[in-house]
């Protein structure tokens, strides 16, 4: 690619992925007054969408109810886009999640988006009692993606259905397909949506999803050409040493899934208790990881721009310290602004 096409940092668009982390067992409404004071600062930074993560089971994680808290942060703002990133099908009927992001829609009209995965995410005994045994485990993705999306537009399925959606007939709300594999990007290529890849915690496959579904993209009612957003976890401090040592906090949180230990997120530490080989799974997890200064963290983006022509980034940050986190939001909008 020529010096006269290659994306700058300043070119693409940045969003924000939040989880609502929680910090001490009993202080969940703690931590979602912190989503929403986040999703102000971020959007007086400019930041185009701030989106909430279904997780459930997790300790650490606070936006299991994630319709509800994208009412919460989005009642809070007024210009940034707020969405799912995504709700994850299998868990719900689509008729319900058609009516919540209606309804969604309906309040906050131009500002709410609908991110989807097939994952459960969960461990396999909650996703039991999410979907009482009758549910799938994401083999019929595309069928209940299908259903959801002619609640929306109710000429997909020829206007066959005795069913609507009310809210959410009608309304144009962005679908986007979210993945960690090579699925779900061929199946947003052949259905013109646009598409997220989780490379903030699947780096293998980022270049091979992206491949894949730019190479399987057909233009739809939706996009006239491919569409995509990266996931990333940038956390950038002052210096690149201190950006390390915040950086402690992301790499306790998935040496506590490696180990199955389910805890709140921890404060940084100055050295990390770990083997030899939870190290070496640590650093194929958070490959992509841009973490440090912003000399350093403007470099390392720029080369992820470079191998991934993304169109957009969409950035985590997972920091202890609720002020420094917003200041390295700050600091990033400088870097990609400049």
């Amino acid at each position: 690619m020529s010096n006269q096409t290659k994306k700058q940092l300043k070119d693409i668009s940045y969003s924000v992925l939040d989880l609502a982390p929680v910090k001490e067992i009993g202080e969940i409404s703690d931590a979602l007054h912190r989503s929403r004071d986040l999703a102000q600062h971020v959007e007086k930074l400019g930041y185009n969408r701030f989106w909430l993560a279904e997780h459930h089971n997790m300790p650490f994680i606070a936006s299991s109810a994630t319709s509800v808290v994208i009412g919460h942060v989005a009642a809070g703002t007024s210009t940034l886009r707020v969405g799912s990133g995504g709700v994850m099908l299998p868990n719900h009927s689509p008729l319900v999640i058609a009516e919540q992001f209606g309804t969604l829609e309906s309040l906050f009209p131009g500002r709410i988006d609908l991110g989807l995965g097939r994952a459960p995410g969960t461990d396999q005994r909650t996703a039991f009692a999410l979907r009482r045994g009758q549910g799938s485990m994401g083999q019929d993705f595309p069928d209940l993606l299908g259903e959801l999306r002619s609640y929306f537009d109710p000429t997909l399925s020829q206007g066959t259905s005795p069913v609507r959606a009310v809210p959410g007939e009608g309304l144009d709300i962005p679908i986007w397909l979210l993945g960690s594999s090579l699925y779900s990007a061929q199946l947003a290529g052949e259905l013109g949506l646009p598409y997220s890849f989780a490379s903030h915690f699947s780096p293998k496959n980022t270049i091979s999803a992206l491949e894949t579904y730019r190479s399987h993209f057909k233009p739809s009612k939706v996009l006239d050409e491919p569409y995509a957003m990266v996931g990333v976890n940038v956390i950038v401090a002052d210096t690149d040493e201190e950006a390390n040592f915040l950086a402690t906090t992301l790499q306790q949180q998935f040496l506590n899934l490696i180990r199955n230990h389910e805890a709140p997120i921890q404060p940084p530490v100055e050295k990390l208790n770990a083997s030899e080989y939870e190290l070496a799974a640590l650093h194929q997890q958070l490959a992509t990881s841009i973490v440090g200064g912003p000399e350093t963290v403007k470099r390392k983006m720029q080369e992820f721009l470079d191998e991934t022509q993304a169109d957009e980034m969409m950035v985590i940050s997972s920091i202890y310290d609720h002020e420094k986190r917003k200041k390295s939001y700050k600091l990033l909008s400088d870097i990609t602004k400049g």
